[in-house]
């Protein structure tokens, strides 16, 4: 029973991000046109994040987990991380918040080749920016790099 109460935590949270996603009005079709209305991004995903608590659910069923121990450097790491995205993101620019963070995190957790971790942290900014801007037609806040970018 212990093991079902992150799953039932998951879906709790999940519910009400859909319900709070169910109160925000419908846009106007000038201005989404023919796509999809801005609520259904958050219940998409939190559908797909019920179905994953039940999968866990069903996973911690088979076979219930072994204790582990705690995490230490690279956990805390990591939490300290979010915090210097947050202020690179606010102050510089949220794309190159990406790159350094992801860059930091790749050596964090034990990545050793250092082209490597300067690729990741090179493509996944710049993929997730073209998606963003060409494909979802959504635009990043201003900072130096978004500046630049958008004249």
């Amino acid at each position: 029973m212990r093991t079902l109460v992150l799953p039932a935590l998951i879906i709790g949270f999940s519910v009400v991000v859909i319900w709070a996603s169910l109160q925000l009005d419908l846009s106007p079709p000038m201005i989404v046109g023919e796509s999809m209305q801005p609520r259904v991004f958050p219940i998409v995903l939190m559908i797909i994040n019920m179905g994953l608590a039940v999968a866990l659910a069903l996973q911690y069923r088979i076979a219930p987990p072994k204790q582990i121990r705690l995490e230490g450097r690279s956990t805390w790491g990591t939490i300290a991380l979010f915090g210097v995205f947050f202020v690179l993101t606010v102050y510089v620019d949220m794309i190159i918040a990406i790159a350094a963070t992801v860059f930091l995190m790749c050596l964090l957790w034990g990545e050793r080749r250092l082209p490597v971790a300067l690729a990741v942290s090179v493509l996944t900014p710049t993929t997730v920016f073209l998606l963003f801007d060409k494909v979802l037609q959504i635009r990043f806040p201003r900072g130096l790099f978004t500046n630049w970018y958008y004249g």
